[in-house]
């Protein structure tokens, strides 16, 4: 017996959209201010995007990118673009010209949709294109609600051509391009940089189909969600969500630019089910004025990740009635692969010690066939200890198909041993809950210790003044290196800790060797697009103080 026509069609998301436009076609799909849609109106949306860009030229292979907020646009592009055949690459907003410069010529992409306060951005990074270099076509997009962006000067900007025209000119009735494999690219996503220069991650049809259901099961998301997008869709296709809330019949809330009293207002006004976001949306919902604070109109669900979120942050925010999910994952995954699924069992264990197990990363999800924590030096499993540190690895049928154009770097991270080596530092415990520790760059090596950069955060969190906090390595002539922690105080202390009493504070806490010997106080640690805190700029700003003076611990 063999696969045949009818049992091997290639998996695609952009089916699910088919599906919902007949079961809930009268629904809500997306809110915007005063925008809204149904899910019959915005399958008949991204038909149109689909066929007027094939008329366009665009065609099966081509990248087509976008520059844009979390704006109904933006949501249907990741139907509609590869509903024509075209690869979808989404730009992080907040890098410089000089890198979407480079993003766009590596590629080669062929046509840029762009939110009207990007547009001078976006001339920039055209300019610094090689002359050599085919720019791509500049489609704006409109929206109404912002006071700087003129119709007529997207018109021009687009040689006549804006997002809204192009639906208009469209097919809604177009035969969207399918797949010829589920193994052809989708989606073109550039790793954010935190930790070295951003690389272009591929990832197919059926990774992407995978991952989204894979998605929906493990956050036992319901149908019909509201979802609100605090997480941006540029960040990794929104871990899977744009495809995922489709699939679900769910409502998509987009936000342009938020704050806490965005969100809580926008919780209560729509009344939210589910949310995503980096540690730092939790911190700031943690920390919002009462004055910002909205009640809650029932349970949200908020599913976390990017980056290992503190324990003390994770109580706060419990604390005011969220429920939070935490999971792991990486731009070659596409979405979650590891969550910390969570047991009845610990519901009755006081409120720290069930922070601290919800701040692991957790047990491989259903889709993903195998984790484990790799011993560099001998390449074996690690002892399940909790404290044996060593690379995480993955195995699944979403893991990315290559880094584009960069054989040996996708070499570097799939091995023939048939594992993806992540690149990020961890254990395991005894009862086999993964546990991120660093990323391998930022493990401080102190007199021949192994400080965990996370763990030390995690201590400093615990602090009631701290805000955020971002711990890295300095020189040291003496010890190699020690720890040096950056650190943003809560808006409103009366009497914030000086540098000497943070030290002193952490000291008290954790083994001396751990503590920081270094604390730079600075209003704001600066971050990626999704919150992520550059830990790359604070190395460098570390490195640049020089050697601490020699002393004992």
């Amino acid at each position: 017996m063999k696969s045949n026509a009818a049992n091997s069609c290639p998996l695609t998301p952009l089916g699910f959209l088919e599906r919902t436009a007949t079961v809930y076609g009268d629904c809500l799909s997306v809110i915007y201010h005063r925008t809204v849609f149904t899910w019959s109106q915005t399958l008949r949306r991204c038909l149109r995007l689909a066929s007027s860009l094939s008329s366009l030229g665009i065609s099966r292979g081509d990248v087509v990118s976008v520059l844009a907020p979390n704006v109904p646009a933006m949501y249907e592009m990741h139907f509609g673009v590869p509903m024509s055949g075209a690869i979808l690459n989404t730009i992080n907003l907040r890098l410089d010209a000089r890198t979407i410069s480079v993003l766009l010529h590596h590629s080669d992409s062929k046509l840029v949709f762009v939110d009207p306060l990007s547009l001078p951005l976006l001339r920039d990074a055209l300019r610094l294109l090689p002359r050599s270099h085919q720019p791509p076509r500049v489609v704006p997009i409109e929206d109404p609600y912002e006071e700087n962006a003129k119709s007529s000067d997207l018109s021009a900007a687009g040689c006549g051509l804006t997002y809204e025209k192009l639906i208009e000119m469209g097919d809604p009735e177009f035969k969207w391009v399918r797949p010829k494999s589920e193994w052809d690219p989708m989606v073109l996503n550039y790793t954010s940089g935190t930790t070295s220069a951003p690389k272009g991650v591929v990832h197919c049809h059926r990774g992407l189909y995978i991952v989204t259901v894979d998605s929906l099961i493990d956050w036992s998301v319901s149908k019909r969600p509201v979802y609100l997008w605090t997480l941006p869709m540029f960040h990794a296709n929104g871990w899977s969500y744009p495809w995922g809330i489709a699939a679900a019949g769910g409502t998509n809330v987009c936000l342009r630019r938020f704050d806490a009293a965005t969100i809580y207002a926008a919780l209560a006004t729509h009344r939210v089910t589910h949310m995503c976001g980096a540690p730092v949306v939790l911190n700031m919902l943690a920390n919002a004025p009462a004055s910002a604070r909205k009640p809650l109109s029932g349970p949200v669900q908020i599913l976390t990740g990017g980056a290992p979120p503190p324990a003390a942050v994770l109580h706060r925010v419990e604390a005011l009635g969220f429920s939070v999910g935490h999971g792991y994952g990486l731009t070659e995954t596409g979405g979650m692969a590891l969550s910390c699924a969570w047991k009845a069992e610990w519901d009755r264990l006081p409120a720290a010690e069930r922070a601290r197990l919800k701040a692991r990363q957790g047990v491989r999800t259903l889709a993903m066939t195998d984790v484990d924590v790799i011993d560099k030096a001998t390449g074996q499993s690690v002892r399940r200890d909790g404290a044996t540190m060593g690379e995480i690895v993955l195995r699944g049928g979403y893991v990315m198909l290559a880094y584009l154009k960069d054989e040996e770097g996708t070499n570097r991270a799939v091995r023939p041993d048939g594992w993806f080596y992540t690149g990020d530092v961890g254990v395991i415990h005894v009862d086999g809950y993964v546990e991120i520790k660093d990323r391998s760059k930022d493990v401080i090596i102190s007199g021949g210790e192994n400080v965990s950069s996370v763990e030390v955060e995690s201590v400093l969190y615990c602090h009631p003044a701290v805000n955020e906090v971002a711990v890295v390595a300095r020189p040291d002539e003496y010890w190699g290196e020690t720890t040096c922690a950056f650190v943003s105080m809560k808006e409103g202390v009366a009497a914030p800790p000086t540098e000497a009493e943070v030290i002193a504070w952490c000291r008290d806490r954790m083994p001396h060797y751990m503590a920081p010997k270094t604390v730079v106080l600075r209003p704001e640690l600066p971050k990626t697009s999704t919150g992520k805190i550059q830990k790359y700029l604070l190395r460098e700003m570390a490195k640049a103080m020089g050697s601490s003076r020699p002393s004992r611990m």
